[in-house]
């Protein structure tokens, strides 16, 4: 009898119980598979598939099977989570765009014209400033320009 390739959502659970119980860091997981840490933890939450031989590598790592494995690889459904959305992290995230989401399109215009910044060739860096009036959250937005063509 074959069984389902075990869902994204729960091989995310394995993972992140083995990484608390095992006391390592999102850092500590992806220096081993050699990729940007914020990859990293969205690959391992479900929203990229993972290459085999770092899905193999994690697994090891945090005594994980194979079930999990095959889980990683797969290509994820790409959904909006609403409950995810009432975060209060997240929701922040939410209302930075809200106020600076114009202001930024407006400015993304200006300067390269009629067209996005892709999500899809795309980079996201996350780093702790240090702040005297209280560490700062910093984070980088790296998207490629696409213009619209007729």
């Amino acid at each position: 009898m074959t069984t389902p390739i075990m869902p994204k959502s729960d091989a995310a659970e394995l993972i992140v119980a083995a990484r608390i119980r095992q006391g390592l860091s999102w850092s500590d997981i992806a220096d081993r598979i050699d990729a940007p840490v914020v990859w990293t933890v969205a690959a391992l939450l479900g929203q990229h598939p993972v290459p085999v031989d770092k899905a193999t590598i994690v697994c090891e790592l945090l005594g994980l099977g194979e079930g999990v494995i095959e889980s990683l690889v797969r290509q994820p459904t790409r959904v909006a989570d609403e409950s995810v959305a009432t975060d209060p992290t997240i929701y922040r995230l939410h209302e930075a765009l809200a106020v600076y989401g114009p202001a930024l399109k407006e400015l993304i215009h200006e300067e390269f014209g009629d067209g996005i910044m892709s999500a899809i060739n795309f980079k996201v860096d996350f780093s702790r400033r240090a702040d005297q009036d209280g560490d700062r959250v910093v984070i980088t937005f790296d998207g490629k320009f696409l213009d619209y063509r007729w």
